[in-house]
């Protein structure tokens, strides 16, 4: 057993702030922490609340227009102020560090063997052969499977449960003190979020390592952590024990994000509601190249003979692992993937419709994507992005009336219509996300399908887009194909449910049949992860 009353770091008055052409940004505001031996100690907070960033300044990670102040102490000895070369005595070897995406942290032109060496190397020397010898260890310990193939893989060559494997084994090459995990589960399905939980609760019992978790996952939170530290806007604002912030908590800011995890219930939508939207057989089969000597091609089918049927007014969600199909399911509705089978949209069977003859029709077909930042063009300001579609759709509208639209669309989502001439870099995450929206709306469509349109922001924030979404099915009666890995989320919107799995339905129903009585293990699976991680 741990002796979890010894602090092994301890911060104290630490500041993190960033010179910027507008001023100084003070991300971190003179905040005080302990990380105790062997303990998991949770960081929470929404983007922007500093969590990341006391972490990447303690370590001395911070960008170059990034400097801190204040005391953070390892076992006595001073960290902040320290040279590169000082600081690296420490860096991977006592305090590690993992990160949310691994794809960005890995390099993709190294094999995944070379690059958990590299820390084994500089910190403990010895040969290469040992190294590896030592890395064969760490791939076995962290499940991932045939390590001795495996570790003369590419980073792409991974799923993105074993990339995050992989940081997890390089964090753990020299048995830290201290294990940093900043958002190492959000970026995952259910099943491998749990997975990779249990993993670190397992190698922390096994190594008496301490976790510091920075996460805006609470439920994540609820069953992993020891205590937790909250913080708003640069500041701690309430810490405590897991059992005392969950059960008792003191502050509005706390309580609210307590709060924040999706809720209310869709009512079901008749059966005698017209049907917009429908699929039959639906299959998508993709061509995978072959190697460099065999030149031949292979068959993936994504989508394996799907059938869908979406009434006005409804909204149908579809949840399944990365890889089940589901997103390729929603691009084939839209025609934007050649597919097979029948699609028919308000009485009309547009399955063989080419790009030209779907053209007057995707005003009524609209697309909103996960990643708003990436799908909206940083050279355009807000009013001319999501007034592009007016431009092909609607060429006969005045700039007066675009801009009147635009200043509809914007109030219908939330935000000041004065943001129109803005741009999207401007904006935090959540109002990129309602720029998105107000983009495919501003079109007036009967049916919107939504790729994962939640997944990248804070509960509190999700909350808010999902009202925002119901208030406009509501007012405008329109249909959605919601397509998620959160099942709190699907819950919260739809009111039928379709799981996929490797391109089938492997179980459909109304949402309260399919979360209150699932039949297949599938599900059950999905909902075990998803409801007791």
């Amino acid at each position: 057993m741990n002796d979890t009353s010894q602090t092994i770091l301890a911060v104290r008055g630490l500041k993190v702030d960033f010179t910027t052409p507008d001023g100084t940004v003070n991300a971190v505001k003179g905040i005080n922490l302990d990380v105790r031996a062997g303990e998991t100690l949770a960081v929470v907070g929404e983007s922007g609340s500093g969590k990341s960033q006391t972490m990447m300044g303690i370590m001395g990670l911070l960008a170059a227009n990034g400097q801190v102040q204040g005391s953070a102490k390892y076992r006595g000895h001073e960290l902040v102020g320290l040279r590169s070369d000082e600081l690296n005595t420490i860096r991977g070897a006592k305090i590690t560090m993992i990160f949310q995406e691994p794809m960005t942290s890995l390099d993709p032109l190294y094999k995944i063997g070379k690059q958990i060496a590299e820390p084994i190397l500089h910190h403990r020397g010895g040969s290469r052969k040992e190294a590896r010898a030592r890395v064969l260890e760490l791939l076995e310990l962290v499940g991932i499977p045939d390590p001795a193939r495996r570790i003369d893989s590419y980073p792409h060559e991974l799923s993105g449960g074993q990339r995050q494997r992989v940081m997890i084994a390089m964090a753990l090459a020299n048995e830290p003190d201290i294990l940093i995990a900043d958002e190492p589960t959000t970026a995952l399905d259910v099943t491998i979020q749990a997975q990779i939980l249990d993993l670190l609760k397992s190698l922390q019992q096994r190594f008496g390592m301490a976790i510091v978790l920075i996460t805006h996952d609470l439920g994540v939170v609820k069953h992993f952590a020891d205590r937790v530290t909250v913080m708003r806007r640069g500041e701690v604002v309430e810490a405590g024990s897991t059992a005392n912030i969950f059960e008792r908590p003191q502050q509005d800011y706390t309580k609210m994000l307590l709060d924040a995890e999706p809720s209310g219930r869709k009512p079901d939508v008749a059966d005698e509601a017209q049907v917009v939207l429908s699929g039959q057989a639906v299959t998508v089969d993709y061509q995978i190249a072959g190697g460099f000597l065999s030149g031949k091609k292979s068959a993936f089918r994504a989508v394996n003979g799907v059938d869908v049927t979406l009434r006005q007014g409804q909204t149908i969600g579809v949840v399944g692992e990365s890889g089940s199909g589901k997103s390729t399911l929603g691009r084939a509705l839209l025609k934007l993937v050649e597919a097979k089978g029948k699609v028919v949209f308000e009485k009309t069977d547009i399955s063989a419709f080419d790009r030209k003859a779907m053209r007057p029709l995707r005003k009524k077909l609209q697309l909103v994507f996960q990643d708003p930042y990436g799908s909206l063009s940083p050279r355009q300001t807000v009013g001319e992005i999501i007034t592009e579609g007016l431009f092909v759709h609607e060429p006969q509208l005045s700039r007066a009336e675009r801009d009147q639209r635009a200043i509809k669309a914007l109030q219908e989502v939330g935000l000041d219509p004065d943001a129109r001439n803005r741009y999207p870099h401007e904006f935090s995450g959540g109002q990129r996300q309602r720029i998105a929206i107000a983009r495919a709306i501003i079109l007036k469509p009967d049916v919107v399908i939504l790729d994962e349109p939640t997944s990248a922001l804070d509960r509190s924030v999700q909350g808010q887009v999902i009202d925002l979404l119901r208030d406009l099915q509501k007012t405008h009666g329109l249909s959605y194909i919601f397509i998620s890995h959160d099942l709190s989320v699907i819950k919260a919107m739809s009111d039928y449910v379709m799981v996929m799995k490797d391109g089938k339905v492997v179980e459909e129903g109304t949402t309260d049949a399919i979360f209150e009585a699932p039949r297949e293990t599938y599900t059950q699976t999905l909902m075990n992860a998803a409801f007791t991680a």
